[in-house]
């Protein structure tokens, strides 16, 4: 079966870290751009961040830029999102997202008229004051 998985969510003080996993199933996770996106109440989906298929050049949107990282496992078929110095407005469903056929800018959107073939089903992070 092809699909996403996404895990590592939780509660946590503000100040604390979570690490996020997106473990993929079916398909080489590798070959692919994967981006990692979050959800907040009454709010639109927002970019996180992002790792490129080509290179894997990392970018973050400047809200976690300097807290957050993203990093790719090859043997564990995985993309990690080590989130650091957490605040409250971080709170979120946190989703990850791939594409084997194109690639992000630097702003995480996809080059050409592409969507991503896959998501996953999310994971809540929920950060205390």
């Amino acid at each position: 079966q092809v699909r996403l998985v996404e895990s590592g969510g939780g509660v946590v003080q503000a100040g604390g870290s979570l690490r996020l996993s997106c473990a993929a199933s079916g398909f080489i996770l590798d070959d692919s751009a994967v981006g990692w996106f979050r959800q907040a109440p009454g709010k639109e989906r927002e970019v996180v961040s992002c790792v490129s298929s080509s290179d894997s050049t990392s970018y973050y949107t400047n809200s976690v830029k300097g807290r957050f990282t993203i990093s790719r496992d090859n043997a564990k078929n995985t993309v990690y999102l080590q989130m650091n110095s957490l605040k409250p407005e971080d709170t979120a469903v946190y989703y990850c997202a791939s594409v084997a056929d194109s690639d992000y800018d630097r702003e995480c959107q996809l080059v050409g008229f592409y969507e991503h073939d896959y998501w996953g089903r999310g994971t809540q992070v929920t950060v205390s004051s």
